[in-house]
């Protein structure tokens, strides 16, 4: 069998152990030309709060940024696109009542989330590129009695900033349906947009181009999901994403990497530290 199974092999664990051996190689081969930074920071799958000030300065002192997130199945293309993710928490109050005995007296937070749910998915514009989410939501407390309260999570993503600027400010400031209720959102777009710039479209014809001197026909693809190149390529530094290991189901059960093509991902990464 081609494949390795295990948590987070695609995404990413396998590039951190390819970019471990193409270092070796390169050092081994004397090719270093300028200074490389490496960074592994562990809170990107939560929004690199931590990490996100130190990405950017470093990006800021680089001529180009390679991103070892896994690339876009089947053809293990790179990503020189992706959408900007937004994250919010909307949080509603109302007032509780016995649902039988005084059920008017009530004022029902979770009716209010329902039709916020509504208007929320109804912002989704497909030809636009743009997902309105809400994965998590929660309320009330029993059976009988009228919610005074509900939350819900919610997820934005966009492929420009002139989107996320519209759409950002509607879900912030989201009115109430059902009167007596009260609505209070949290959150912002946590990454920006990686846009495909003349800069990051020039550089990945680059990389075909060393690409083909391995015997590699390598393609791009836009994704919408995040990583830490939208933050990098959101500055102005050129951005190439999608370097990992080919393979799939990501967060699944059944993530896997495609062992024959870890040499040539190595290759590729090696080659491309030497090159640029």
């Amino acid at each position: 069998d081609n494949h390795a199974f295990g948590p987070g092999i695609f995404d990413m664990k396998a590039s951190a152990a390819m970019m471990l051996t193409s270092l070796d190689v390169f050092n081994d081969l004397g090719l270093q030309k300028r200074p490389i930074t490496w960074i592994i920071n562990t809170d990107e799958e939560v929004g690199s709060p931590v990490s996100r000030p130190m990405l950017e300065a470093l990006a800021r002192e680089s001529e180009l940024v390679l991103c070892l997130e896994p690339p876009v199945p089947p053809d293990g293309a790179l990503k020189t696109e992706r959408k900007g993710v937004g994250m919010f928490t909307m949080t509603i109050e109302g007032r509780a009542s016995h649902a039988g005995a005084d059920h008017e007296a009530g004022i029902s937070a979770v009716e209010e989330l329902a039709r916020q749910i509504q208007w929320l998915h109804g912002l989704t514009d497909y030809e636009r590129g743009t997902t309105v989410n809400v994965g998590v939501i929660s309320g009330g407390t029993k059976r009988n009695v009228v919610a005074a309260h509900a939350e819900a999570l919610i997820d934005l993503r966009v492929t420009s900033m002139a989107e996320a600027d519209k759409l950002v400010p509607m879900i912030l400031n989201a009115q109430p349906a059902v009167a007596g209720t009260t609505i209070t959102v949290d959150g912002e777009l946590n990454r920006p947009p990686m846009e495909r710039t003349d800069a990051i479209a020039t550089n990945f014809q680059r990389v075909r181009e060393i690409g083909r001197t391995l015997g590699l026909d390598l393609k791009e693809a836009s994704t919408g999901g995040g990583s830490d190149g939208n933050f990098t390529a959101a500055i102005g530094v050129p951005t190439l994403d999608g370097l990992g290991c080919n393979g799939h189901g990501g967060h699944a059960d059944d993530e896997h990497i495609e062992v024959d093509k870890i040499d040539e991902r190595v290759a590729l990464i090696a080659a491309l530290l030497a090159n640029f």
